[in-house]
């Protein structure tokens, strides 16, 4: 092999060093975007996992929201059924003073009526006998 074949293969080698060089290059940098695309698809699966945990937490904080404003109905209710219980007792309070008060004006009256009546016998047996002498 002559001097200019040596000189053309040692070329030809040197070509392909510096190419084999390059696609090492690119293969690192290839293999460092891959990494970096995985760790993005990893981030982006993260943010859309922080985003469904946000909407449960609202819907979370939305069915806390309801479940205070239910108990306070659900005490108001409470509140409710004792006052009309209550108001129950107190119409049927409010009957019995009425009957009584009614029994008491009445009783008066009743006992005068009944010393009338007395009164009315005595006087009728009294004529019977003036009648009969």
């Amino acid at each position: 092999m002559g001097e200019r074949e040596k000189e053309k293969d040692c070329n030809t080698m040197q070509y392909s060093a510096t190419h084999c060089d390059r696609l090492q290059h690119v293969a690192t940098h290839c293999y460092a975007l891959q990494h970096t695309a995985t760790h993005c698809n990893t981030l982006q699966h993260t943010a859309t996992h922080c985003h469904a945990l946000q909407r449960t937490l609202n819907n979370c904080d939305t069915l806390q929201h309801t479940a205070t404003h239910c108990n306070k109905l659900q005490h108001t209710a409470t509140h409710c059924d004792t006052l009309q219980h209550t108001a129950t007792q107190c119409h049927t309070l409010q009957h019995t003073a009425t009957h009584y008060n009614t029994l008491q004006h009445t009783t008066p009256h009743y006992t005068t009526l009944q010393h009338t009546a007395t009164h009315c016998s005595t006087l009728q047996t009294t004529a019977t006998h003036c009648n009969t002498l």
